[in-house]
């Protein structure tokens, strides 16, 4: 049995993607990132439904019985895991101070290992700035987000001149549709429009690697963790 600090919960074209920190040091990384999967097939909405009841979010502590790694590369963090006979179970959730000085504490100290050599899948980032967009075509329900950001003098805008990196973090993209006009439309903001809409006032990223429709693996925001005063 293991403990994980879920981190994100995100639509990926392999299904759906949840992973987080356990407790065991990593030199790198801080704490070990571990990406819960199944043996055979992808991990669905319902597996969120836990033992108890209660659906997994971002920063829920939920205890998982992980069976053996499978590493994928660069998807090194994957384990299978037993999703049907023992669910997972919610134990706690971190929040307020905890949860802000757990963010601020857990930053990748090699971030390029993730965003340019692919050598790892997963990493939690602080960007120096961010610029970002909602967008949804009127009669249709999908939804695309983007996010572009500056990390250590680079920008990271994607490899398709799209506006930046696509957004897969679920609870960003409910944001964004309580943002958008009803009917669809295009949002744009930088930094100081989420300060002004919504008092954000840091902003923190899980980057992550997912396959492309080409089969490649290309960087996807996984996780957006905003901290409001």
């Amino acid at each position: 049995m293991a403990t994980v600090l879920i981190l994100t919960v995100a639509n990926t074209s392999d299904g759906l993607c949840i992973a987080g920190m356990t407790a065991e040091p990593d030199a790198v990384t801080g704490l070990r990132w571990v990406r819960p999967v199944r043996a055979r097939g992808a991990v669905r909405m319902e597996d969120l439904a836990t033992a108890d009841n209660p659906t997994i979010r971002p920063f829920d502590v939920v205890q998982f019985n992980l069976i053996r790694p499978h590493p994928v590369p660069p998807q090194t963090e994957d384990w299978i895991a037993d999703l049907d006979q023992d669910r997972p179970r919610i134990l706690r959730r971190l929040e307020g101070e905890r949860r802000s000085r757990f963010l601020r504490a857990r930053l990748d100290t090699a971030p390029r290992e993730v965003l340019d050599r692919q050598r790892r899948s997963l990493c939690l980032i602080k960007p120096a700035s961010i610029t970002g967009s909602f967008r949804r075509d009127p009669g249709s329900a999908h939804l695309d987000a983007r996010l572009a950001f500056r990390l250590d003098g680079r920008a990271y805008r994607g490899t398709f001149a799209k506006g930046g990196l696509a957004v897969s973090d679920l609870e960003w993209l409910a944001l964004g549709a309580r943002w958008l006009p009803e009917g669809g439309g295009w949002i744009e903001f930088d930094t100081g429009d989420l300060e002004a809409r919504y008092g954000i006032e840091e902003l923190f990223l899980v980057v992550g690697l997912a396959r492309s429709h080409q089969r490649r693996f290309e960087p996807v925001i996984l996780g957006v963790h905003t901290l409001c005063p």
